[in-house]
């Protein structure tokens, strides 16, 4: 028997009739106190009882390692997604972008650009983990529905648009063929000079617009799979895998024409500027296209409804493993963050 047993057993000041053997009572109360607590049970405990910097910190780290593992096939969505591109960036699909952007502008150009997401994703995917577990918790009265997982999928969206946005300005306008930046500060610095801070917002409302559908279905669609696939909940690598994946193409698809729009806003596409008919404003000194509607206009008068599903494959194939990735770290973290028993303390226990 080991000691934390029988300090256990001590705890509960038993009185022992020395009439009878004092190893029954000993065995009778090891069986009652120990078989109790086993690994199933700690991990059930622990799975429920997380903190919010548990969240945040795992948050953060699903965030940076998912944006930044993922950035070349970003990197090529946004070329994919030019309404209308230069003759060299005229791409035939994800593969072919690659292998031209790699050739022709260096090896290291698809990641031009992944310092100021590597920055903005660590924060902001902290806030995101972290506001739809507390809401979570905080709708799940009466369970956990479709309803709870949507609502807060919407409040998580706020939070991670809020601050993710301009970072998301910045890192397409360096992502575009010919940008003419030299890097992430220059690229902000002028953007603030030439356009004023509210071209860093200026694709706020569409993105919120998208997002909020897109991470709805993405956490309704996530909390769906993982139910299905492990139905005794827990941690389970394969399942936050698979049911991450699926989340993200789901989602990904059916929200293709509004990140399409919200990449013409943040681009500002010269092209597409002077041809379209759409009406457009003033910023400072140059001309510009605002608005989610004159953005989904502008797209139809260029491309027609293709269009609007600009980068659907590079999307998906984007969104996939990027999500993927982003609950498997996520979960992980959460998880070995929240242990409060060691291995060796359970295995002290039910020995």
């Amino acid at each position: 028997m080991s000691q934390q047993q029988i300090e256990k057993i001590t705890n509960h000041q038993v009185v022992i009739n020395t009439s009878q053997n004092p190893m029954s009572y000993i065995d009778k109360m090891s069986s009652e106190v120990v078989p109790s607590v086993t690994t199933e049970s700690v991990a059930k405990a622990t799975a429920t009882d997380h903190n919010t910097s548990v969240y945040i910190m795992a948050g953060a780290a699903a965030g940076i390692m998912e944006h930044c593992l993922m950035y070349p096939v970003d990197s090529i969505k946004t070329r994919l997604q030019s309404l209308r591109p230069h003759p060299k960036a005229a791409y035939k699909g994800v593969s072919d972008a690659f292998r031209q952007i790699t050739k022709n502008e260096g090896v290291f150009r698809p990641l031009r650009g992944i310092n100021i997401v590597a920055i903005g994703a660590g924060p902001s995917h902290a806030l995101y983990f972290c506001s739809y577990e507390v809401m979570k918790k905080m709708l799940s009265d009466k369970g956990n529905t479709h309803l709870t997982n949507a609502a807060s999928g919407v409040v998580a969206t706020l939070f991670h648009d809020g601050l993710m946005n301009p970072c998301e300005v910045v890192k397409q306008r360096l992502q575009v063929y010919d940008s003419p930046f030299r890097g992430v500060f220059h690229c902000a610095s002028q953007i603030l000079k030439t356009e004023g801070i509210g071209a860093f917002y200026r694709s706020f409302t569409t993105q919120v617009t998208m997002n909020i559908p897109f991470h709805c279905t993405h956490f309704v669609t996530y909390e769906f799979m993982r139910d299905q696939l492990s139905p005794e909940g827990g941690y389970n690598p394969k399942t936050h895998l698979l049911a991450g994946a699926t989340a993200g193409g789901f989602a990904a698809a059916v929200t293709t024409p509004l990140d399409v729009a919200k990449t013409l806003l943040n681009t500002q596409e010269k092209s597409v500027i002077l041809n379209s008919t759409v009406k457009k404003s003033h910023a400072k000194n140059r001309l510009v296209v605002v608005g989610m509607m004159n953005a989904m206009k502008a797209i139809y008068s260029m491309r027609g409804m293709r269009g609007y599903f600009q980068g659907l494959q590079a999307r998906v194939i984007y969104q996939m493993p990027s999500c993927a990735i982003s609950w498997s770290v996520y979960e992980f973290f959460k998880h070995y963050l929240s242990l409060t028993i060691t291995e060796e303390e359970i295995i002290d226990l039910t020995a």
